[in-house]
């Protein structure tokens, strides 16, 4: 069998809800070692969050970001089990927690005292608004506050967020990064070796706010020129033209020209040959200020025929285009699984499920790390 890239490196998983699980499960699809610490009783707080409930009473949404990973149950206040989190500590290579600020210092298990203790471990932190701040880190509240909610919607609605908690899945995949950059760091400088890694190298912080404001890229920057504020366009493009959902006969469609090149293919496909050989549309910049023109006219083409006719021709001229699917049908595209979710492209892998309560307890107790080598 073909080995995983991070193979033997171990992820002591401390963190609850989605940013932190999620990267715990990118860096286990990719082959590393995690154990995942949960409260005893009630575990991960997106356990109950549901329904829906499997037929084991495990919620979808636990389920959705804790796959490739070993469960085990400590509380905190106990020394047996705070001894048992320095002993994992101790032979990990990765923390990755998303404790509010002090909570992990108060128990002797702050970062900056394992980090002085434990030369080779990279430690991550992943908080709502900074390490600074004691705000918990929601991702509704981050949407709104990033500028998220402020550019989504209809042009003329009130602000709307986003269909997934798309900071948290952001915040978590940056986490991975980071993660990934310090491990190939420390690779590069020799593991444990103090003056070459330094602590600073191995503290990483990534917050909610953060990943969500940089997530706002092309219309961050066309902002920052402008000096104009962003606004609403709803399923329309600031900056091209056309771009956006169109209603078919029987089913909404979405057309996404990128070049004038592809426009002249559109307005030929959509039999709009008026438009294809307008000279004052041959640019970006002329399609942008005719929009109302542009749009009504492919949108008035598109409702005459089924969605299918429409994105054969858009397709046979090279024109990127496609049907807006429910998840059901959008699922049926990729490999996916009422217990494992939406399986990882390569070299990722799922290897086992998302561990139940405490699942692998006795185990890890017993023997550690040495648990996933048995």
């Amino acid at each position: 069998m073909m080995h995983l890239p991070l193979e033997g490196i171990r992820i002591l998983d401390l963190s609850r809800v989605l940013a932190g699980p999620l990267a715990g499960m990118i860096l286990g699809d990719l082959g590393a070692d995690v154990i995942k610490i949960e409260r005893p009783g009630t575990g991960d707080e997106t356990r109950g969050w549901g329904p829906p409930f499997d037929e084991r009473g495990e919620s979808a949404y636990y389920l959705s970001a804790n796959r490739n990973k070993l469960g085990v149950a400590a509380d905190l206040a106990l020394p047996a089990d705070r001894a048992l989190l320095e002993r994992l500590i101790a032979g990990a290579d990765v923390v990755l927690e998303n404790f509010r600020p002090g909570t992990l210092e108060r128990r002797g298990l702050g970062a900056d005292e394992m980090l002085r203790r434990h030369p080779q471990l990279v430690w991550c932190t992943i908080t709502g608004f900074g390490l600074d701040s004691p705000r918990p880190g929601y991702d509704f509240v981050v949407q709104a506050e990033s500028g998220w909610m402020a550019i989504t919607g209809e042009a003329e609605g009130g602000p709307m967020k986003v269909g997934v908690a798309l900071a948290d899945v952001l915040a978590g995949k940056d986490a991975a990064l980071a993660i990934l950059g310090a491990l190939v760091g420390r690779a590069r400088t020799g593991a444990g070796h103090r003056a070459a890694h330094t602590s600073a190298d191995r503290r990483l912080t990534v917050s909610l706010a953060h990943s969500a404001t940089a997530a706002l890229v092309n219309v961050a920057q066309n902002a920052l020129v402008s000096g104009d504020e962003a606004r609403r366009w709803g399923n329309a493009h600031p900056n091209l033209v056309p771009y956006e959902l169109f209603e078919a006969a029987d089913r909404p469609l979405v057309i996404a020209v990128g070049s004038d090149a592809q426009f002249v293919s559109c307005a030929q496909a959509l039999g709009l040959d008026t438009l294809a050989h307008d000279a004052s549309l041959a640019t970006n910049a002329g399609r942008l200020a005719a929009r109302a023109r542009v749009v009504g006219a492919i949108a008035a083409r598109v409702r005459s025929a089924p969605a299918a006719h429409w994105i054969a021709r858009l397709e046979d001229a090279g024109v990127p285009c496609g049907v807006v699917k429910p998840v059901l049908e959008a699922l049926k595209a990729v490999e996916a699984s009422a217990l494992t979710g939406v399986a990882p492209q390569a070299p990722g892998r799922i290897r086992r499920p998302p561990p139940r309560l405490d699942e692998h307890g006795a185990a890890v107790r017993a023997t550690g790390w040495g648990t996933f080598s048995g």
